[in-house]
């Protein structure tokens, strides 16, 4: 089992930033990668950014440039760094591990403003 917390959602206005976090604990050495997902309402949840045990990054195309994904190995913490938000990036924004099987966090709400 791997538990996922996020944290640092919250309201901004659009050009703001925000950085997110997800605290890691359980058999976190099992994992192979994690990454941050979002749900707007009314849509699918999709990816936007994923690091891989060895340090690859992939972005989605509508957050390349804006946003970046980080790790501290130390504190088993995932980072997501979210520069020039649009209101299009309004979602909620869960966190994600994977092993054999998916594991996710609770979700944190950003808000963005106009």
């Amino acid at each position: 089992q791997v538990q996922l917390v996020e944290s640092g959602g919250g309201v901004v206005q659009a050009g703001g930033s925000l950085r997110l976090s997800c605290a890691a604990s359980g058999l976190t050495f099992l994992v192979n990668a994690m990454g941050w997902y979002r749900q707007a309402p009314g849509k699918q949840r999709e990816l936007v950014s994923t690091i891989t045990r060895g340090g690859v990054t992939t972005y989605a195309d509508s957050v390349k440039g804006r946003f970046t994904i980080s790790r501290d190995t130390v504190r088993n913490t995932l980072y997501l760094q979210m520069n020039s938000l649009k209101t299009e990036d309004t979602a909620v924004y869960y966190c994600n591990a994977r092993v054999t099987i998916d594991f996710w966090g609770q979700g944190t709400q950003v808000t963005v403003s106009s």
